[in-house]
């Protein structure tokens, strides 16, 4: 049937392709893309209110409205019109077999009004429950643990104080609750709380958004080759996934700031199973030995792309520049040694990402990332995205984070094997990045475009537009 799916009006881009994932997660391969959407009549399409088919029946559901971070509640809707009397009949019209089961005498309810973009005093929320005389209600009334819940929303025109166009009439929905977010983790894994955070330590929303895209679960492999605190890896665990990490700094993986704040704390912090191992290693030199292919349920992370921090990769100056040749740690010195390291471009960074998730990543198998793109004059982005053949791009999800720059979250499946051919090319561009290092450092200078001065030597708020959303 067709459900009504309530939204947290926050990160619009990313509400649709989380609930399918998790529709993908509960009911199986191609689930995803089995589900449906529609608009109520006179909705916007960045308005909190949606209707949504999914494969399968209740269960399902509940299940991915639990998981979920954006969505606030599904429902099954009973009815719904712009004034309370339309509302009446087209509750009146819902099938009584659908309706009868819940309004037993041995069961118990609660009816609970909500709104949006416009607030209802608690006197004209009883005139509402007091006005559904017309439904048969045969339990008691239970305020704490209700065997089925109620929800009246209404919706109306709210102005521009959501950064949506105006609504063209109210709209009322009554439905039965399916399934609610729970986001109690939010605030017990928020960053202000956590042992041991960085300046690009990913914010515990985002980093779960992720993990869901991701499909973590009990029994799958995630793996994030930039760990650097352990954000994103404490997401997938809270989810029943073991993890894997890697990073360039050995003292981000191995040090920390101390023996009780690092990256192995955080997991201790919150009595998450800890990582089966967090390895010293660069992404431009993966350490696997030849011939393994195919670990990694899932590798999600968030690259270095040089505007926060700069992403940085083995060989040091001398060593590029052919000054230097490869040389080897003398054995005394292996312990306290910190290898050189030179900039890493964002091209070369995400190159290796991808080639490095087409050899590791199972079949079926899922490549999540964030990947930095400008905005124009008009605060829109017209990015070109990465490609692979091993990989099918399936969502973008984009999180404005300036008027100059935003990040888009990549989803991206595995869905050809990686052979010798696919790994020549990579050995080929591998090596065009390294004969070419500083051209490629500076077409790819993120920083530079997005803290360069304004022309008149100050930011035009003027240009910003009121609502960056889609007109439809």
């Amino acid at each position: 049937m067709w459900y009504l799916c309530v939204f947290y009006h926050r990160l619009l881009d990313f509400r649709r392709p989380e609930v399918e994932s998790l529709a993908e997660l509960f009911a199986g391969p191609g689930a995803g893309e089995s589900v449906e959407w529609r608009m109520p009549e006179n909705h916007h399409v960045d308005s909190p209110f949606h209707l949504v088919r999914l494969p399968g029946d209740e269960r399902l559901a509940s299940q991915v409205a639990n998981r979920s971070l954006l969505v606030k509640g599904i429902y099954e809707l009973w009815g719904h019109g712009t004034t309370y009397e339309e509302l009446e009949k087209s509750v009146r019209a819902y099938p009584d077999e659908r309706k009868l089961p819940f309004l037993t005498p041995d069961s118990t309810f609660k009816i609970i009004v909500d709104s949006f973009g416009k607030v209802i005093s608690s006197q004209e929320q009883n005139e509402i429950m007091k006005s559904l005389t017309y439904i048969d209600f045969k339990g008691r009334v239970n305020l704490k643990k209700p065997d089925h819940k109620f929800f009246v929303m209404e919706t109306d025109d709210y102005g521009s104080n959501n950064g949506l166009p105006p609504v063209a009439k109210r709209t009322i929905f009554f439905g039965r609750e399916v399934g609610a977010a729970d986001r109690h983790l939010l605030p017990m894994y928020q960053l202000k709380s956590r042992k041991y955070i960085g300046p690009t330590a990913m914010d515990a929303e985002m980093a779960f958004l992720m993990a869901n895209q991701g499909l973590a679960q009990p029994g799958k492999l995630v793996y994030d080759p930039f760990v650097g605190t352990g954000s994103i890896l404490v997401a997938a665990a809270h989810f029943g996934a073991m993890t894997m990490g890697a990073d360039i700094d050995i003292r981000v993986v191995r040090d920390g700031r101390g023996p009780d704040c690092n990256v192995w704390s955080n997991f201790e912090q919150y009595k998450l199973p800890e990582p089966l191992c967090l390895l010293r290693a660069d992404n431009n030199l993966p350490p696997w030995r030849p011939g393994l292919k195919e670990m990694f349920d899932a590798i999600i992370c968030d690259p270095p792309y040089g505007v926060r921090a700069g992403g940085r990769k083995s060989g040091g100056r001398k060593l590029l520049k052919g000054i230097k040749g490869p040389y080897t740690v003398p054995d005394e010195k292996r312990d306290n040694h910190i290898p050189s390291t030179a900039p890493y471009s964002l091209a070369e960074c995400v190159h290796d990402l991808l080639h490095l998730a087409a050899r590791m990543v199972v079949m079926g198998g899922r490549l999540v990332f964030f990947y930095p793109v400008l905005r124009g004059e008009d605060g829109a982005a017209s990015p070109q995205f990465p490609e692979h053949p091993c990989f099918k791009l399936i969502t973008s999800c984009e999180q404005i984070l300036s008027f100059r720059y935003s990040r888009v979250l990549l989803t991206m499946v595995k869905v050809a094997p990686y052979t010798e051919e696919i790994e020549k090319m990579a050995a080929e561009q591998h090596r065009e990045f390294r004969e070419n290092h500083q051209k490629w450092m500076e077409e790819g200078n993120l920083h530079s475009a997005v803290f360069e001065p304004a022309q008149d030597g100050k930011a035009d708020r003027e240009s910003k537009p009121k609502y960056r959303g889609k007109y439809v």
